[in-house]
């Protein structure tokens, strides 16, 4: 009987609790907890029985050192309608990346605050509550590499990528080899678009300088001695500042007003080769140096020196495996002497053909007379090509391929005038290639080099092409978010618009059949770095990226693969190589 009556207050008990059901303390309702991890900072908030939170109450901050919302920015999970009110009832799982963090503030300490208020559903709603977390980075690692660990596997040569390998041939301070070495990478780089470029600016300057006196061999061969030598002092200025400081000054020069000014350099040129006007120095300045006897010369000279100079900066920003190899090592050591001296002997090697032109326009250029003038008229419409190919990284394609076809078209009808054999051969060429682009310009391609695209392109590759999608990330939190969520390899290519070996890969490597399927079964991201602000820095500083093109993979684990990492230009046979060797 006694067990019975029990039974019956228990039930009677346990009935007016569900009736009358227990208003929950705040620390009952809400239990927040925050978590250090390697790479960020985990908050949890349990919510109690019935509990929900209002959503426009839900603030993360950073309130030391700085005060900053970062709410926005973290991946809040997606609220519900309730009784008219925007609401979680759903316990709360947030990251905040210490990278974020960085990019926000550099600092090794931050105070985070965490701003909620919150409800019952009997009806009784929760004064607003801030919990704050003190996190120090003293001790955390980051997630890429850090200078230590580079200089650790150079030292063990374990797993290095290309750049790292150039890095370690400079460490073990071999002066000759060293430089031997670089000379013969210059050699190389001199093959590659980044050059190509100065072969016609270097060749108007010696056909200008041919106008009104005979060319000699030993003449042209100076004239490019000069321009070489001070496109080498560029390229190792820019090289060593980059290296130490952190600034690339050429990625810097890449801005479109400065691309606009230096076209317009040339537009200028070109109509001086036509004979509109003669481009001087200032009367007084010319007077000073007339008073020595080589005074035209000095003027002639400081005249390529200036375009030699601005031509490595502004024309020519590639970045290859030797010059990022270069830059990683004054970088980790301050060795700005041994560093320089191999950027400068890479710079020579680049100049290599530029020297042969010289030496080679200087004794088959006609002398000064007809033949002469119609010579000049013809680098004129160079120059122009040279300023539309500067526009290529500033304005559209679609525009540019119509600015190409104009400028045929019209140097056809223009050189028409001249009654010479090779004129009016040059005049039929020119007209045939400006009719091909200015109908490519109309079916919308976007290459120059492939005008006709939209009517040879095979229907297989099309198809394969349009499955190669790139995810556009601008900065370090969307990047980390990316590989979090991926279940695949990733890929992580920087671009920009200015960046000719970016185009390469675009329109050959990319475009590759075998290429294609291989990425398939990646996550392809890409970082466009043509604007180079704050956040195109921070990525590019993260993993050693002095400038586009630079390439970076993960595994399936979201382990960076750092000997896959690439630099410069890959064809589609070396990408593969690099592909299949871990993937």
């Amino acid at each position: 009987m006694k067990k019975i009556l029990l039974f019956l207050l228990t039930f009677v008990y346990s009935f007016s609790l569900e009736l009358n059901p227990k208003v929950l303390e705040p620390e009952e309702a809400f239990k927040t907890t925050f978590t250090k991890n390697q790479d960020d900072l985990n908050i949890k908030l349990e919510l109690g029985k019935d509990i929900y939170l209002y959503d426009d109450k839900i603030k993360i901050l950073v309130s030391k050192p700085q005060k900053i919302d970062i709410t926005e920015e973290l991946n809040v999970p997606e609220p519900v309608t309730y009784d008219e009110f925007i609401v979680h009832f759903n316990n709360l799982d947030l990251t905040i990346p210490f990278s974020l963090l960085k990019s926000k503030i550099d600092s090794n300490e931050y105070e985070i605050e965490f701003h909620f208020q919150g409800c019952s559903k009997l009806g009784l709603c929760y004064a607003p509550i801030n919990e704050k977390y003190l996190l120090t980075l003293a001790e955390v690692a980051p997630k890429v590499e850090t200078k230590k660990d580079i200089e650790q596997k150079i030292e063990t040569n374990e797993n290095l990528s290309e750049t790292d390998s150039i890095a370690n041939s400079l460490k073990e301070k071999n002066l000759l080899l060293v430089l031997v070495t670089f000379f013969g990478f210059g050699l190389l780089l001199s093959l590659t678009p980044c050059v190509f470029p100065m072969i016609p600016i270097l060749s108007s300057i010696i056909v200008g300088a041919s106008k009104n006196e005979t060319m000699t061999a030993s003449r042209g061969f100076f004239l490019s001695l000069v321009y070489v030598l001070s496109m080498s002092v560029a390229y190792t200025i820019a090289g060593v500042i980059a290296g130490i400081f952190g600034a690339n000054l050429q990625v810097a020069l890449q801005n479109p007003y400065v691309l606009v000014v230096f076209a317009l350099v040339f537009v200028a040129l070109a109509f001086s080769m036509f004979g509109y006007f003669e481009i001087k120095l200032p009367q007084s300045i010319q007077t000073k140096l007339n008073k020595t006897t080589d005074g035209k010369e000095k003027q002639g000279i400081a005249g390529i020196a200036i375009m030699g100079f601005l031509s490595a900066l502004i024309v020519g920003p590639c970045v290859a495996p030797p010059l990022a190899g270069a830059l990683v090592y004054i970088g980790q050591t301050g060795d700005a002497l041994l560093g320089g001296l191999a950027l400068f002997v890479m710079s020579l090697g680049m100049g290599v053909p530029l020297l042969l032109i010289g030496l080679g326009a200087g004794k088959f250029m006609p002398k000064p007379g007809g033949w002469m003038e119609s010579i000049t008229r013809i680098f004129g419409i160079v120059m122009l090509g040279v300023a539309i190919w500067l526009l290529d990284r500033v304005l559209d394609a679609t525009i540019i391929i119509y600015l190409w076809a104009l400028l045929l078209l019209g140097s056809a009808i223009y050189l028409k005038i001249y009654q010479h054999i090779l004129t009016q051969l040059i005049t039929v060429v020119l007209f045939i290639l400006g009719v091909v682009l200015f109908v490519g310009a109309i079916s919308g391609a976007t290459n120059p080099l492939n005008p006709l695209e939209k009517f040879t392109s095979s229907k297989a590759v099309q198809s394969l092409d349009e499955k190669l999608v790139f995810t556009k990330i601008k900065n370090i939190q969307e990047l980390e978010l990316a590989i979090k969520n991926s279940d695949k390899p990733v890929m992580l290519d920087f671009w920009a618009s200015w960046c000719i070996a970016c185009k390469e890969f675009e329109e050959i490597t990319f475009k590759d059949e075998e290429v294609i399927k291989k990425l398939q079964g990646f996550t392809l991201l890409k970082a466009d770095v043509t604007a180079n602000n704050d956040d195109d820095k921070a990525l590019q500083k993260m993993f050693g990226i002095v400038g586009p093109p630079g390439i970076i993979f993960w595994d399936k684990d979201k382990k960076e693969i750092t000997s896959s990492k690439i630099v410069g230009y890959k064809n589609p046979k070396e990408f593969l190589e690099i592909l299949n060797k871990n993937f």
